[in-house]
């Protein structure tokens, strides 16, 4: 089955990033793919918190989200939506991604359960948790592709999610993402790789790439690694669409080879000598 990873420099326009994302849908399906994996922020990419603020919406009134069902449906791909910032009740966001199938219908939500709280030594300052609230539960939904365990961008760095979405049957991981240049060129291919061969299960990460509007720059490479640790894509700092073809046979042939998952024993306490 072939995947399509669109891999996008997001600003601060929802509708035009909406046109990216739909038009990529058409192009994915008109190429083959199964499924369509598209970044994190794919919607919005905008830390003017104000600036933000006048365009973020609840879900059922985000106009990216009904634009891409819209698409799915009309073309009859698979999506997995990296995740929009959405409007919560108690007045904070959540970092959300989607699964939309061939007929527009959601068929899975995940919220960003880790986040990104940190000083730099570039000068760069984040706090996620300022403005978004993160997710209580781990997510997997079957896919064209196999059971896809869901994450988002700085989730990556916690094994024992992927450990748990593994455990409950997942072969492959979605990880969208906009990873700052430094910490990309860092840790992004080696970890991507890590969680792939610590599984025995394919990653798909799209990723955004390049100079945005609202001053931040991203790392871009949005890769495919298989089960066993190899690149089967790496779309480099170009924004637009890859592909790479999933095979279910190399997470059989990999957990066969290394039969991690039924070795893993509970770890019920640290003697501290």
């Amino acid at each position: 089955m072939r995947a399509a990873l669109l891999q996008m420099t997001s600003g601060i326009d929802p509708a035009a990033n909406g046109r990216t994302i739909t038009q990529a849908i058409a192009d994915a399906a008109g190429e083959g793919a199964a499924m369509l994996f598209a970044p994190e922020m794919c919607g919005l990419l905008d830390r003017d918190r104000k600036r933000a603020a006048e365009v973020v919406a609840r879900e059922e009134e985000d106009r990216v989200l009904a634009a891409v069902r819209e698409a799915a449906a009309k073309h009859g791909l698979w999506v997995h939506l990296g995740s929009l910032a959405l409007l919560r009740d108690d007045g904070k966001l959540a970092n959300r991604s989607f699964v939309i199938d061939g007929s527009g219908a959601i068929r899975a939500r995940y919220d960003k359960m880790h986040l990104f709280d940190v000083d730099l030594p570039t000068g760069e300052s984040w706090r996620e948790s300022a403005t978004y609230a993160g997710g209580e539960r781990a997510v997997t939904v079957e896919t064209p592709l196999g059971r896809l365990g869901l994450a988002i961008c700085y989730d990556l760095r916690f094994p024992d999610l992927f450990r748990a979405l593994s455990d409950a049957g997942a072969t492959l991981f979605a990880l969208p993402a906009a990873f700052t240049r430094p910490t990309g060129q860092a840790h992004w291919h080696v970890l991507l790789r890590a969680r792939a061969i610590e599984a025995g299960a394919f990653v798909v990460a799209a990723a955004q790439t390049g100079e945005h509007a609202d001053g931040r720059a991203t790392y871009g490479h949005s890769l495919v690694v298989d089960p066993w640790g190899e690149l089967l894509l790496d779309m480099g700092e170009a924004p637009g669409l890859g592909y790479a073809e999933i095979d279910p046979a190399r997470v059989e042939a990999a957990r066969s080879r290394i039969p991690v998952l039924s070795h893993r024993r509970p770890i019920p306490g640290v003697e501290a000598l």
